[in-house]
């Protein structure tokens, strides 16, 4: 610590008298900028699904989610990350339908392409919508441990985000948490001539127990039932380890590195990004969007004040890039000045 001096010299309230001096000294800006919406596609057309733990989030059909992609674009966020909800006859062992060019996540593509050619569009690369037990990969049915395969696993991810840059994906973001995965995705995504195509590797993805409203919007809660994901996640309690696994990412080729969940794990984005020096994200995962929705509906917090001092946080903390349940309501905010 430098030397400060000391009062009555010295008087740190005085930069805090005034909005313009504190304007002056601000160390962090959150803007629409450093938004992603997540969003939950399905099947039909004219179709909306809301999610009840997650109040004002919505799952929806492909042509709801272009009136959502439009919204975005004029609020300036700059991407948004699919999710798809798969109807359960899709649904397999070994999950085929993960790479059927014809599925709803290529389709969904294809379609926010044509349409906003500017907005980045975020594909999740994992196998649990679409697996019948509910894992982000593949098991041997002999195996009574049910442990999820790794090597036969990573066959399944780079067949899957080949698919998705096929259908014109800007960035592929594997969020299984097997390991190799990103090598193996950027040399095939290389061999397909997709070499500019981003991934965004979950580098830091822990075993939460902030991602519950998420598995019921995907509908894979009920698949997974009373299975947990903690051979692959990594365990809470770890810090030096997600540094270990940033840094092979790196080694493997990845772009942009995920912590998940967010609050909770700021300090793991604060050492990403200061031990590493890497384009860092962090997602807002649906635990956290759902509390802050429930002590607002309850009147205990200001929903405005506090999502936005979250998303600030993540900034100061270190991130590049936010994913938000919050992206488009923060916009809008922001964009009013309030």
């Amino acid at each position: 610590m430098r030397p400060t001096g000391a009062f009555p010299s010295i008087r740190m309230r005085r930069m805090r008298r005034d909005d313009f001096s504190r304007r002056l000294m601000r160390e962090h800006v959150l803007t629409a900028d450093d938004l992603i919406y997540p969003v939950f596609v399905l099947d039909g057309s004219a179709r909306s699904e809301a999610v009840p733990s997650m109040p004002g989030v919505e799952r929806v059909s492909i042509d709801r989610l272009l009136k959502v992609a439009e919204e975005a674009v004029a609020l300036g966020v700059p991407a948004l990350a699919l999710f798809p909800v798969i109807d359960a006859a899709g649904k397999t062992e070994g999950a085929e339908e993960a790479w059927n060019p014809d599925g709803l996540v290529p389709r969904t593509v294809q379609a926010l392409k044509a349409r906003f050619p500017e907005l980045g569009v975020i594909t999740d690369v994992a196998l649990d919508p679409y697996t019948s037990h509910g894992q982000d990969g593949l098991i041997d049915p002999a195996d009574p441990r049910g442990y999820v395969m790794n090597d036969e696993t990573l066959e399944a991810l780079a067949k899957q985000a080949l698919c998705h840059a096929q259908a014109g994906a800007d960035v592929v973001a594997p969020s299984d948490m097997m390991d190799g995965r990103v090598g193996r995705i950027r040399a095939e995504l290389d061999a397909g001539g997709h070499i500019h195509t981003r991934i965004l590797a979950y580098s830091a993805k822990y075993a939460s127990s902030f991602y519950g409203p998420f598995r019921d919007a995907v509908g894979s809660a009920g698949n997974l039932g009373k299975g947990n994901k903690y051979t692959y996640q990594m365990d809470p309690a770890n810090s030096d380890e997600a540094i270990r696994e940033v840094a092979l990412d790196i080694a493997e080729g990845a772009d942009m590195f995920m912590v998940k969940p967010g609050m909770p794990y700021l300090d793991i984005v604060r050492r990403v990004k200061q031990e590493l020096e890497v384009p860092t994200y962090v997602y807002q995962v649906s635990g956290e969007y759902a509390m802050l929705k429930a002590a607002a509906a309850n009147g205990w917090l200001d929903e405005k004040a506090c999502a936005l001092e979250a998303l600030l946080a993540f900034k100061r903390a270190g991130a590049d890039g936010i994913l938000t349940y919050y992206a488009l309501d923060a916009a809008r905010w922001m964009k009013a000045g309030t």
